[in-house]
Formats: structure tokens, sequence, C-alpha cells
């Protein structure tokens, strides 16, 4: 079927997909070998028919072998062990089919005759037994693990459904997180266009009267422009989409980490600030990024651990600027490794400014913490 989401794994294949509950299905047709020939002892030949049935199941796990083929030499083997009334115990082995067809083979017509095809098997041991042979029980049996094969595909195709749907999540929360990026910059560099603006109007009014403040105004539109000029580098392959509007607001800073703090505390948080060095004097495309970040892990702290004591911390040296979120006795949220979007986009900020970013458990509970170098203005 074209919109099967497990249909991969339905379709023939000369190597099939590694499957661990398929894996045990040739471990199950033996048991049920062994089961039979414990309860009802039989002759060797039928002992030996028995395990050619459960051959078919061990070729079809491990080469794929079609299930018309496999049907036919179960049923058949099934009909013939009990040509002498011995080994009733072998109907098992149609009940294994039914969960094997309706778990893995395509659902077509093929598969529907298969299903038909075990339930009369019991109808047909019965008319060459006549009475003492259960065979209601038995259709009643092979109905049930028919409908556990169907209910475990059903399950592989939700799950199937539900990583897509994850997928998709994780590209479109990742594309939008680029596009606040893209913004924040393309403001960034707005900034530091219309400075350079001014500085050169500057210039070119006095140039004739004041010759040394003109060439002191072009040479702060330069070191402006530089600086541009390296932001508009770094997110040249994260463009903005056309018709998105700029911000006329001002960007945030490392200097506005306080009020962050305060706002957070404000809405519950238990959280406390801690800054050592000139925060408010650190490259404004470094205090953006490291804004986004702490105001992302706060909001992560406040969503899964809001009862927790939370430290950030903000230290400005003379070569890093670090930020760090420290939510103390904190566990992970999603402890088995699941995708996390929030830390996806704030590593995505940490590459931008070229910083280094980890978010995991720690010692003291869960910490997000940022390194970004500074860079020496040339």
């Amino acid at each position: 079927m074209a919109d099967d989401p497990v249909a991969d794994a339905d379709a023939p294949a000369t190597r099939p997909t590694m499957d661990p509950v398929r894996a045990l299905i040739p471990v199950f047709a033996l048991a049920i070998v062994v089961l039979a020939q414990v309860s009802e002892p039989a002759d060797w030949w039928q002992l030996v028919v028995m395990l050619g049935a459960a051959a078919l199941f061990a070729a079809w796990s491990r080469w794929n072998l079609p299930v018309p083929i496999l049907t036919g030499g179960v049923l058949v083997a099934v009909v013939v062990v009990q040509l002498d009334p011995h080994l009733e115990p072998a109907t098992f082995m149609v009940c294994l089919l039914g969960i094997v067809v309706t778990r893995w083979a395509p659902i077509d017509v093929v598969t529907g005759l298969a299903v038909v095809a075990m339930l009369a098997t019991p109808i047909v041991v019965l008319s060459q037994r006549g009475d003492g042979y259960g065979w209601s029980i038995w259709i009643i049996a092979i109905l049930f693990t028919a409908a556990i094969g169907w209910t475990l595909r059903r399950q592989q195709r939700l799950s199937a459904q539900l990583d897509r749907a994850r997928l998709e999540l994780a590209e479109a929360t990742a594309r939008e997180e680029r596009r606040r990026i893209a913004r924040d910059v393309h403001d960034l560099v707005g900034h530091g266009l219309a400075a350079i603006m001014v500085q050169v109007t500057s210039a070119r009014h006095i140039l004739r009267r004041d010759p040394d403040t003109a060439d002191e105004a072009l040479a702060t539109a330069e070191s402006v422009g530089r600086q541009s000029m390296q932001e508009l580098r770094r997110t040249v392959a994260l463009l903005r989409h056309e018709g998105e509007g700029g911000l006329d607001a001002p960007l945030p800073n490392l200097g506005q980490l306080g009020s962050l703090v305060d706002a957070a505390r404000d809405r519950g948080l238990n959280v406390t600030f801690h800054a050592e060095g000139a925060v408010e004097k650190v490259d404004p495309a470094i205090g953006l990024t490291l804004h986004r970040i702490a105001q992302e892990a706060l909001t992560n702290a406040e969503r899964h651990a809001p009862h927790a004591p939370t430290v950030v911390r903000a230290a400005v040296t003379a070569d890093a600027v670090v930020l760090e979120v420290d939510s103390v006795g904190a566990v992970p949220a999603r402890p088995d490794g699941a995708s996390h979007f929030g830390l996806r986009g704030m590593r995505e900020r940490a590459d931008i400014v070229g910083g280094e970013l980890t978010a995991g458990p720690s010692p003291t509970g869960w910490t997000v913490r940022c390194r970004v170098p500074r860079r020496t203005e040339s």
C-alpha cells in the first residue's frame, strides 16, 4: 500500500530488515515441535514433517520466504502430521502463522486468502480425524493470534507516523530558530549600518573644516563596518525570508540578564543571578546570543523543574564570555535521549558566534553552559 508507513518492511527483499520479534519466530516454531512431541509422542516421519515446517519459518525470517509458499508449506505439514490421530498441538503452527501473515505480510488479496486457508485448516483436520478434535477452539485461537498480528502491525504504523511527525516538528523548529537568528542578526547589522551612516555623514560635512575630526569619524565607521561584515558573513546561510519586517526595539544584550532573571522570578521560578566582569561591554552579537540562550534555559527550567533552585552566572574575562544556567537538583525531562528542540536552537545560536554549548546532567542537577571567545577588533 502506497500510504502504509511500514510498506518498506512488508515488501519482499533478499535481506529483510532486522527485527528482533521476527528473529524469534523460528524459535517459537521449534518450541511448538518440542511441545507437540513431548505431549503426544508421534512417529519419526511426523517429527520430520514438523521440523520441516519450523524450517520454513526460519527461511522466512532469514531470507523473506514468500508468504504463499510459507502458508502452503505450513498448512500442508499440519494437515499431514495429523493423518494419524496424534500431534494435535501441531495446530499451534497455524496460530503462529496467523501472527506472521497479519503482522508482516502486505494487506492484500493474498494475505486474505492465507487467513481464510488457516481458518479452514481445523475443519480439514476434523474431516480426516473425526470426533475428538477441538476444531472450534482452534479456529478461535487462530483468529485471536491473527488479531494480535494485526494489532502489532497497526502499532508499528502509528509509531512510524509519530516518528515522522516528530522529525517534521524538529525540522520546522530548526527552520523557525534559523529565521529568528537571521532576524536578530539582520537587526544587529542594521544598527551597525545606521551608525556608519551617521559617522560618514558627519565626516562629509566637516571634512574641509576639521580634517582630524573627520578622520576620527571615518575610523569609527570603519570599525563598525568591519564588525557588521563579520556578522553578515557568519549568517550568509541563514538569509531571512522575504516579507519579514525588522524589529525597531533595541536588541537584548548580556547587560539585560538581570531583568530577564527578575521576570522569571516574578513568574514563580526560584532563580538568582551572579555577574562577574563588564557584562555591559560584551560584543553585541555575543550578548544577543547569550541572552537568547539564557532565555531558553530559563524557559526550560520553568517547564521541567519549576521548584528547583536555579542559578544564572555570567562571567566576562579578557578572552571569553561564559554563561551558565544551573538548575540544582533537577533531572532531565527526557533522560532516554529523545530530541530536545530547545537545545538544538541554543546550539545553533552558539555556533553562529563560534561558541561551545553543553547541556545535560551535572553533579548539581541540570546545567546549560556556553563559552564564547571574545573577538579582538582590528
